[in-house]
């Protein structure tokens, strides 16, 4: 059982995208109860933690994660579980289990059964699901291409019994616009991905409320070239140019270029950008070869990603990302340490996430906010993770 009180004194509080300063932190009954500089307690807490001049943050938040070592959320109940019970190693500690998305009531049943799961996890928070499809222009991650259907998203919203948080979706698909318009509706955050979308189709998604980009920059294609020479502009563009357009990316310096990462950042504004792993299989596990439950063999290893193994079809091409989120902020700090301050890039992966998703108490150290923290040991290695008060790791 979690400490009912609990006292980390003498740490740097990371206070994302305001400051660090030197404190400590009190917590009650899983919230944030005094931060900063605090004088004689009123009663002995629980637990005292003397940090010793580490770095303490809020959690970090993954929006955009299919699974975790040897498990993966669309396996089922039991792996999600099995998952959940690992981020904290990573300083994950709350995530968005991403399924890929199919057509058909088998779907249906599966995002209820995936739902209902979601209240039976301790080790970390899981609001709800990131449903990556199934109205895609380009697969990429291996999902059903199908029409648009709004009796389906209705079947699929409900099923989710307000566990479905995030859909992510191609603007190019035929019909897409009423999809957006239904699931902002039902407070569900649509994201636009996997697409060759030209200005106009993209705008459209824009004003229907589809206006963040998940793994920016990976699967987001140019339109075809109309006139020799001229660079065509389209999905990439319009979101880089819509002041109400937030991206995220995946920081492992193989889907993307660490210097698209920083044209993000410099265009979009640092509160605008999100870190992700899209992590898959093989995340978080040392260098070397791993079975799927597709029929390949992956080969792992952390300067290039997870790819496939020959004889394959799709040899050496990725399948998915092995990065976790304490690898995602360290390669942040590496990159651009020199020209974003430190504060900055912790708020990649912990208030810009939980802004974006609606979750004011998390990605913060203020009074009142969930107890989820991560004392951090050297090279981003989390000493000490905690979950609504409750320590998961360390």
């Amino acid at each position: 059982m979690a400490a009912e009180t609990l006292l980390i004194k003498n740490a740097q509080l990371v206070r994302p995208g305001v400051g660090i300063e030197g404190g400590s932190l009190a917590v009650r009954d899983g919230r944030i109860t005094a931060v900063g500089d605090l004088g004689p307690a009123n009663a002995e807490p629980d637990e005292v933690l003397d940090a010793r001049g580490a770095l303490l943050t809020p959690g970090l938040i993954d929006v955009h994660t299919h699974g975790i070592e040897h498990y993966r959320y669309d396996a089922g109940p039991e792996e999600l579980l099995a998952a959940s019970s690992k981020l904290g190693s990573y300083g994950c500690t709350c995530a968005f289990p991403t399924l890929i998305g199919r057509g058909g009531d088998a779907f249906v049943e599966f995002v209820a059964q995936m739902a209902g799961v979601l209240s039976k996890v301790t080790d970390a928070a899981m609001p709800g699901l990131h449903l990556e499809g199934p109205f895609m222009g380009h697969t990429g991650a291996g999902c059903d291409i199908v029409p648009t259907d709004l009796g389906f998203v209705r079947d699929v919203v409900a099923a989710g019994a307000g566990r479905v948080s995030i859909m992510s979706l191609s603007p190019e698909v035929s019909g897409i616009v009423p999809v957006i318009e239904l699931l902002v509706a039902e407070g569900i955050v649509p994201f636009i991905t996997h697409t060759l979308a030209g200005l106009e189709d993209t705008q459209r998604a824009l004003d229907a409320g589809a206006r963040h980009a998940t793994h920016f920059y990976d699967v987001f294609y140019a339109p075809p070239e109309t006139d020799l020479g001229k660079r065509p502009a389209g999905c990439v563009e319009a979101m880089m140019a819509d002041r109400r357009a937030t991206l995220d990316f995946i920081c492992d310096g193989v889907h993307v270029e660490p210097t698209v990462v920083k044209m993000g950042l410099v265009c979009k504004g640092w509160e605008n950008v999100l870190l992700i792993t899209d992590s898959n299989i093989g995340a978080g596990l040392p260098a070397g070869k791993y079975d799927t439950p597709w029929g390949f063999r992956i080969d792992v290893h952390p300067d290039n990603g997870a790819r496939i193994i020959p004889p394959h079809k799709y040899e050496g091409s990725l399948a998915g990302s092995s990065l976790t989120m304490n690898r995602g902020m360290a390669n942040l700090h590496a990159w651009f340490a020199d020209e974003f301050l430190s504060e900055q890039l912790w708020a990649l992966g912990t208030r810009n996430p939980a802004r974006l998703l609606g979750l004011p108490a998390k990605g913060v150290l203020q009074v009142g906010a969930d107890a989820d923290l991560v004392l951090w040991g050297e090279a981003f290695e989390p000493a000490a993770t905690w979950v609504g008060g409750r320590r998961v790791h360390g």
